[in-house]
């Protein structure tokens, strides 16, 4: 079900702004706006990735008889 609701702008300063009312709440404090033609969208900005670094220290020890052999991996073609 799509929401609808009609808002006012107003002045803030220089620019114009609008009130989120609490039924289109979203979680933090950030967004991605886009204008696509006339029309506005606000996204929520998603949690920051972690990096691999990070990911990897949250892997936990691979298991003794684990065995990976490079020559197998398939080649492929890279462009540099």
């Amino acid at each position: 079900m799509e929401l609808e609701r009609h808002v006012r702008i107003f002045k803030n300063g220089r620019n114009r702004a609008v009130r989120i009312p609490v039924e289109f709440d979203f979680p933090g404090d950030e967004v991605i706006m886009r204008k696509e033609g006339d029309k506005i969208t606000l996204e929520p900005v998603k949690k920051k990735q972690e990096s691999l670094i990070e990911w990897l220290r949250r892997q936990g020890p691979l298991d003794e008889d684990f065995e990976f052999d490079l020559r197998e991996a398939p080649a492929r073609d890279v462009d540099l």
